[in-house]
């Protein structure tokens, strides 16, 4: 079974992403990482260190794309947790296998453009997972 190696990020929609890449640097001391407009996911995303870990600040393209509407019913917070994985087409295959219901059956370009692919939140007792091919 492929297993995760690490938590490669905890995603949060936020409203203001200029506002949160501000926020988290003056409270935290985070630096920005990559920046990226990644259409097909309708978002403007902001990868930033805190020390060693790293959170993905996700600024939604329009009102009707998944972040966006998250921000509609959900209010800014966290969003997902992303899992670093060696073989991204393995772990699909084995979460297929243990049961999981996949948003994403095969990767598709995520920031940084790695391969990434998302867990039905239902599969994960409620918390939208993602898994990240390794770099």
């Amino acid at each position: 079974m492929e297993t995760a190696r690490s938590i490669h990020h905890v995603g949060l929609a936020v409203d203001d992403l200029d506002g949160a890449l501000e926020t988290y640097a003056t409270l935290f001391g985070a630096t920005l990482e990559h920046r990226s407009r990644v259409e097909e996911q309708g978002v403007d995303a902001a990868s930033i260190r805190v020390g060693e870990s790293r959170l993905e600040l996700l600024g939604a393209l329009g009102e009707d794309t998944p972040v966006g509407r998250f921000l509609a019913t959900r209010g800014p917070g966290m969003h997902h947790v992303a899992y670093e994985v060696d073989d991204i087409r393995a772990a699909l295959a084995d979460l297929v296998d243990a049961g999981a219901q996949l948003i994403d059956e095969t990767p598709r370009r995520g920031i940084f453009g790695l391969e990434v692919a998302f867990v039905h939140p239902d599969s994960v007792h409620g918390v939208l997972s993602e898994v990240v091919a390794s770099a």
